[in-house]
């Protein structure tokens, strides 16, 4: 776990991209503090959030990266107040309506985990809408965590496997960490080796909680809006110097 304010990479990806992950996530956190900072109004700080989601992807995919997953709205974000949440909710709108085209021609293809029932019909419907477009694109696979949470995950999961049981389509007695994987919203992709969260905040927030078990974390103080290239080396270059042991002893 490393937590930094600002530095200066080690290594510049664009000049050496095979030290990028294969398999990214990112806790994007700080728009309404940035917006502040500035004494800007606190949709200022999630319109630049927005915007620096294009950024960070089209990066991500210009460097090597395959998988992006990106924390975009959690279970627990619908306690904030009803104007931030309609602000939200269409942004999430606007982003699927409009950047779709374009992240299609880029070759990104986009998926939605989390529960989508509490959002509404037309939002519903882009979601499935981006998602077949792109499909079959296979340039960076990028996933939105939306009305997500890990214990939800985990929830969900246990409860599709009960009832696998019950349907007598599973043995009880078979199922291992591997079964289980089957039932969670990332079960077709690799597990995370990188976590970055930005904002200045030293935990993971019920993001990908079983998904996460040995993954790198890495926290910096810089705001989302402002997390760009120059930051974004820096938290791989850490990542290239760290050693996964994956709970095995060091020679």
């Amino acid at each position: 776990m490393t937590r930094v304010l600002m530095s200066e990479p080690q290594i510049s990806i664009t000049e050496n991209p095979s030290i990028a992950p294969k398999h990214v996530a990112i806790i994007m956190d700080g728009n309404h503090r940035w917006a502040r900072q500035r004494l800007l109004p606190g949709a200022a700080g999630h319109q630049a959030g927005a915007r620096n989601v294009r950024q960070i992807a089209e990066l991500c995919a210009d460097l090597g990266v395959e998988y992006l997953t990106l924390f975009a709205f959690s279970t627990e974000n619908w306690s904030r107040p009803q104007k931030e949440i309609d602000l939200l909710m269409r942004l999430m709108g606007g982003m699927l309506q409009n950047d779709v085209d374009e992240l299609h021609a880029k070759g990104v293809r986009l998926r939605i985990i989390g529960d989508r029932s509490r959002f509404s019909a037309e939002i519903q419907l882009l979601m499935a809408r981006a998602e077949q477009i792109t499909r079959l694109n296979d340039r960076l696979y990028l996933t939105i965590a939306a009305n997500y949470g890990g214990r939800w995950d985990i929830a969900c999961a246990a409860r599709e496997m009960a009832l696998a049981v019950k349907r007598g389509e599973l043995d009880p007695h078979s199922v291992d960490e591997t079964t289980f994987e089957k039932y969670l919203s990332m079960r077709d992709l690799p597990q995370p080796d990188l976590c970055i969260r930005t904002g200045g905040d030293n935990r993971i927030s019920n993001f990908l909680l079983w998904d996460l078990a040995y993954t790198e974390l890495y926290f910096t103080d810089a705001y989302w809006p402002e997390f760009d290239e120059t930051l974004l080396e820096s938290a791989f270059s850490d990542y290239q110097g760290r050693q996964r042991r994956y709970g095995r002893r060091k020679n």
